[in-house]
């Protein structure tokens, strides 16, 4: 059975890293909101949350599958989180779905041409996350879509509510580890804008959580992140 605890032994350095990929920004009304697949409901249901509340009248959902959602999302993520949208309340007339990305870039690319193709043209776009994707997802927008006025945020849940509705905190671990690699790895690749150098204390946070065993995230390059 998965783990649902942090263990103390590394706590402090997980609380680190999820601090820092969180982005902090306050929702607002925008024209666009787009929720990033994935394995996390999350997404979906904070989507629906701001809906309802009003700040946005349409939504893409884009996502097609990985080996850790197919169970899940039989159909895919995108259909997967719009059925669960609508469960929520939110009409489907206001949804578009997006169903073949397979990573982040897709993701923003795919469905800058879906609204393309229904006539609509946002200047602003609110990102709906997991909450160790926002740095990476707010700098992969920076890139691909730069004209557009972007904030991103994700379901607001204190790190141990989150690990509960996950079920296995070291996939939360090996999950912040990865993304905090891609930061620094992406940025020198091109995919991704390089909003900031990493924090010192970031920096060792995630040297040593690699050393404990957290990896299996990791990508195949796995340059230290501070050369």
């Amino acid at each position: 059975m998965p783990n649902v605890m942090i263990p103390v032994a590394v706590r402090e350095d997980v609380e680190t890293l999820w601090s820092y990929h969180d982005l902090q920004h306050e929702p607002r009304p925008v024209d666009v909101c787009i929720g990033l697949g994935g394995h996390d409901l999350g997404v979906a249901d904070y989507t629906a949350d701001l809906y309802l509340e009003g700040l946005f009248r349409q939504i893409v959902f884009t996502g097609a599958n990985a080996p850790t959602t197919v169970d899940a999302f039989p159909q895919g993520e995108a259909l997967g989180y719009r059925d669960h949208a609508i469960a929520r309340g939110v009409q489907a007339g206001a949804m578009l779905v997006e169903p073949t990305a397979t990573n982040t870039s897709e993701n923003l690319e795919y469905s800058r041409k879906l609204l393309a193709d229904h006539n609509v043209e946002p200047s602003s776009v609110l990102l709906v996350s997991h909450p160790y994707q926002q740095r990476r997802a707010f700098a992969t927008c920076r890139v691909v879509w730069p004209e557009v006025d972007v904030l991103c945020v994700s379901r607001p849940l204190p790190l141990d509510a989150y690990v509960r509705t996950i079920g296995d905190a070291d996939r939360v671990v090996d999950m912040l580890v990865g993304e905090t690699q891609r930061l620094t790895l992406y940025a020198d690749l091109g995919f991704i804008s390089r909003e900031e150098e990493l924090p010192d204390d970031v920096v060792g946070a995630f040297d040593r959580l690699v050393t404990a065993g957290y990896t299996s995230r990791l990508v195949e390059d796995r340059r230290p992140i501070d050369v």
